[in-house]
């Protein structure tokens, strides 16, 4: 199967460098914002699959990837939501998809709420939804930051990580290893305390584009209690559960993943 990968680039937008990879070319643009310790280079494949029917920017976070970064950021919610709109609007994508997974779901959510032009429909893959008063998150800031440390060192135990992510394939695993240490640990901090100081219930509320909520079988971030909850706060907000998969939806059922998530984005 031939590659749809078009290029990597760099662009200044919100006054940092941020870098994407992109795929396809054709259709609706699509914006897609990986998790924490996500650099884009790991979501390749995802971009190869969503590419192919629709022009697909994967991004590199702040402080992840080829991004700028550095404990100087600003690494909190506003910034990051920003940071999308801001890109969207340098490289004139006057009208978009986003798919966020994770902390970019959290980020997805915040932009569609404060920067909503020219956003035509959101994914929000798995977001935590913890806030103040909420749950803590179900990974310590500690888990990250051990495998980080290690990545920085050399010394990331790739076997382990196959035991942490038994249904990842060789190629994401390999890939992990290879990027985690882009992941500055200023911005894994401040990320990981924005799971439990920002709110991001206001946002959901908000929304007024179609959104899809797309929660994991497994893993345990998003409860049914929660998910009844943003019911009532947006009855707009499609929902459904990937069963079978843990947080790291694509990783765990691909397949499952985009027969959703290209459902919910294909136009009628």
């Amino acid at each position: 199967m031939s590659s749809i990968f078009r290029y990597g680039a760099h662009v200044r937008a919100n006054g940092i460098r941020q870098h994407y990879l992109r795929f396809g070319g054709d259709g609706v643009p699509l914006v897609v914002v990986p998790g924490i310790v996500s650099p884009a280079a790991t979501w390749a494949f995802v971009g190869e699959r969503l590419g192919a029917h629709r022009d697909t920017y994967v991004l590199d976070v702040r402080g992840r990837g080829l991004s700028s970064a550095g404990s100087d950021l600003d690494y909190g919610l506003d910034a990051c939501a920003r940071d999308v709109a801001e890109f969207a609007r340098a490289l004139e994508l006057r009208r978009y998809d986003v798919l966020g997974h994770s902390m970019g779901g959290r980020i997805g959510a915040r932009l569609a709420h404060q920067y909503p032009q020219g956003i035509e429909r959101v994914v929000l893959a798995d977001p935590p939804v913890g806030g103040p008063g909420r749950r803590p998150y179900v990974r310590t800031l500690e888990f990250f930051l051990d495998a980080i440390v290690e990545a920085h060192a050399g010394t990331l135990d790739v076997e382990a990580s196959r035991i942490t992510y038994p249904r990842w394939t060789d190629e994401q695993i390999r890939a992990r290893a290879e990027w985690l240490h882009t992941c500055d640990v200023a911005a894994i901090t401040a990320s990981h305390r924005g799971f439990h100081d920002d709110d991001i219930h206001r946002d959901l509320g908000a929304l007024a584009m179609p959104t899809l909520l797309l929660a994991a079988g497994e893993g345990g971030v998003i409860t049914d209690d929660e998910l009844a909850e943003i019911a009532r706060l947006n009855p707009a907000i499609a929902r459904e559960r990937l069963a079978g998969a843990g947080h790291m939806l694509p990783f765990d059922d691909l397949e499952g993943f985009l027969e959703i998530v290209e459902r919910f984005l294909r136009r009628t």
